[in-house]
């Protein structure tokens, strides 16, 4: 593993009580950095934070609720005495089905979390990142943002969504030393597969050139350079993470 220096430094990873986000915290954790994790599931929290260590803690957040959102925010800041990095991990599939006959309801669901979710974890933790002139970003799309998916446009639509939030945020604060990158990975092996139907994660599968899924710890090596000191420069960004899927 290349060492990178994150020490002193500290983190928000939502969704990290498993999946991508809990292989991010632990790589950020290796790194030096103080972790805070948020998650819905409050049940898993505990044992994540538990796993990684004394530098580790957790806090149950619903990203969909701004008010929620803006509480944890103001807590790590005054407990862990500063937030000077963010990976939005958190996110779901939402089911498969054709557009004209997706249940507006579900669309909702998708949107409120993936897009407008990512709105307002990215809103709640800027402005102290301004304050301090210092801050790193790392907003989890999707390959599916950039290309679509049959039988997912919720998914795909939000994903997109979070491209172009990414990219409009990371120009208006680059003046403040705040890098607002994304990452788009192709399929892993998480809990975010449960609400799919095995035919479409073959498909997914089928389009990756690299012929496997990506692994967790992949996507957390990509993630935990964007988020040091060393990417001074890189804002606006979208890093690709889908194995030769993605043609742009």
């Amino acid at each position: 593993m290349n060492g990178i220096d994150l020490g002193g430094q500290v983190a928000v990873v939502t969704g990290g009580a498993q999946g991508i986000g809990l292989a991010v915290a632990r790589r950020l954790v290796a790194s030096g950095a103080t972790v805070s994790l948020w998650d819905l599931r409050a049940d898993l929290l505990d044992a994540a934070a538990a796993t990684l260590g004394p530098a580790a803690s957790g806090i149950a957040v619903d990203i969909a609720d701004p008010v929620a959102v803006q509480a944890a925010a103001d807590r790590v800041q005054v407990e862990l005495g500063s937030l000077d990095i963010l990976v939005n991990s958190a996110g779901i599939a939402g089911r498969n089905a054709p557009l004209d006959e997706y249940d507006i309801d579900e669309w909702r669901r998708v949107i409120e979390i993936n897009l407008n979710g990512t709105f307002f974890v990215n809103r709640a933790v800027i402005p102290g990142m301004k304050a301090r002139n210092y801050g790193r970003i790392v907003n989890i799309s999707s390959v599916a943002g950039k290309e679509g998916n049959p039988n997912a446009s919720a998914y795909a639509a939000a994903k997109a969504g979070v491209l172009g939030l990414t990219k409009a945020l990371g120009k208006e604060v680059a003046g403040h030393d705040i890098a607002v990158n994304a990452v788009t990975p192709a399929t892993a092996q998480t809990a975010i597969l449960d609400e799919l139907k095995p035919e479409f994660i073959q498909y997914m599968l089928s389009r990756i050139p690299r012929g496997r899924f990506l692994e967790v710890d992949e996507a957390a090596a990509m993630i935990a350079w964007l988020v040091s000191r060393e990417n001074s420069f890189t804002t606006a960004s979208v890093f690709d993470l889908s194995g030769g899927r993605a043609t742009y």
